[in-house]
């Protein structure tokens, strides 16, 4: 491995090119994600094999039902775009160690065995027939490959393990045209870079592909992290890319027998959505595959309704946003922010006006998104009153409707504390 670069070389070099690469992801904000694989039959989990100690060899079964639809892959992207998600990332593989792909690596995988097709290959041009961005998922972790748990302590096995995930890696970025993301996960049982010789693995893949974005999950920080579960980014993460990624039911990543009961409503996403661009996130949500491959009838209306919001509402979310979201102004919603521009998302409809505080720069302009209509509004010092609006929120897609605030300059917010409002000496 000695023609690799040192680790500080490549950082300084992957550094130096983050924002501009960056730059389409960040102002896309929304995106797919798809779990698929032999899980989906069982519709227990994605983790089944292992929550279940099911043997490999019953494992290996499975794949004999495993028969997608035709055009699966294109029924998720277009749902994606439907969505006003710009972008789309699939399991390649997942823990169970299933390639979708035509790997030399291992027969395990769907031309060898069940489909006899391509997957990857489906996927990669449904998303580029809908105009998304194309994500690869893969899991370095592999419960069905003979070293995925003798790597740990054995050094030969190691040595194989690693020459088949750099394989399985290599293979993913040459055979499928550009790859916008790789998105890497659970770096067990090897759970350091050094381990899994990611310098090595990471800076071949940038050499065959080199405008793409990596997760952080190699052990290696690269250029974005991934909060799971929740929509907020760890202090760490502060003027750093970050992807939240949620389920759709808040139990499986993969299609769950009876998780409808549990499914996002449009509203639900659309507020995960606007806690993403307060931050200066993305939001990454997941959709489990049914057996054949069909998206889950409980995703589809909730992901179309978000679309036919964001196409009133999605100037508050698309773009370049700035981190600070603009501030904390009310508990009866959010923001998100553009240079002097705020987008307040009032979440809670609270009657014809609406009070927001903290801001001593002067406003000069309100709109409401939703009714695309100028708003009254009186500004008195650190206080802001937005006026005569309707007693119901206007917004019938999802109960939230946004404001576009527009000042003279990029706004100084001060937290309530230090406005003359609260009683004086009071310190957080």
């Amino acid at each position: 491995m000695s023609h690799y670069r040192p680790r500080w070389q490549y950082e300084q070099e992957t550094a130096a090119t983050r924002a501009e690469r960056m730059r389409w992801w960040r102002e896309s904000r929304f995106g797919m994600f798809v779990h698929y694989g032999l899980y989906a039959l069982l519709g227990r989990h994605e983790w089944v094999m292992a929550t279940e100690c099911i043997p490999r060899e019953e494992y290996e079964t499975l794949a004999q039902r495993f028969h997608p639809k035709p055009g699966a892959p294109r029924e998720w992207a277009r749902l994606a775009r439907q969505a006003g998600m710009k972008y789309m990332v699939m399991t390649t593989k997942h823990h169970e160690g299933y390639c979708l792909w035509n790997t030399q690596q291992t027969d395990f995988n769907s031309v060898k065995t069940g489909p006899r097709r391509d997957l990857v290959a489906e996927y990669v041009e449904a998303c580029r027939a809908e105009g998304l961005k194309v994500g690869f998922y893969y899991s370095l972790m592999d419960w069905h490959h003979p070293d995925g748990g003798r790597c740990h302590y054995d050094p030969a096995a190691r040595r194989r393990f690693i020459e088949f995930t750099h394989g399985c890696v290599r293979e993913l970025m040459t055979q499928y045209g550009p790859i916008d993301i790789l998105w890497y996960d659970v770096n067990r049982p090897l759970a350091n870079a050094e381990g899994w010789e990611a310098d090595a693995l990471n800076q071949m893949v940038r050499a065959l592909q080199p405008h793409i974005l990596i997760n952080n999950r190699s052990g290696l920080p690269e250029d974005f992290s991934t909060p799971e579960g929740e929509v907020r980014a760890q202090p760490a993460d502060r003027g750093r890319g970050w992807e939240a990624c949620m389920t759709f039911n808040g139990t499986s990543w993969g299609y769950l027998v009876g998780g409808e009961v549990d499914a996002w409503n449009a509203r639900d996403i659309v507020k995960m959505l606007g806690k993403a661009c307060a931050r200066g996130g993305n939001l990454l949500l997941n959709i489990g595959p049914t057996p054949d491959g069909a998206v889950p009838t409980d995703a589809v209306a909730p992901l179309q309704t978000v679309g036919r919001w964001l196409g009133r509402h999605g100037e508050a979310v698309y773009g370049m946003l700035d981190e600070s979201g603009g501030g904390f102004p009310s508990f009866c919603g959010m923001t998100s922010r553009k240079g002097h521009v705020v987008y307040f998302w009032r979440t809670v409809w609270c009657g014809a006006e609406q009070g927001l505080g903290g801001y001593e720069t002067p406003l000069t302009s309100v709109t409401c998104l939703t009714t695309d209509q100028p708003v009254r509004f009186v500004q008195e010092g650190y206080r802001i009153r937005l006026l005569d609006l309707p007693e119901r929120c206007p917004d019938t897609e999802c109960g939230l409707a946004v404001f576009r605030l527009e000042f003279e300059r990029e706004p100084v917010f001060k937290w309530l504390p230090t406005t003359p409002a609260i009683v004086a000496g009071w310190t957080p």
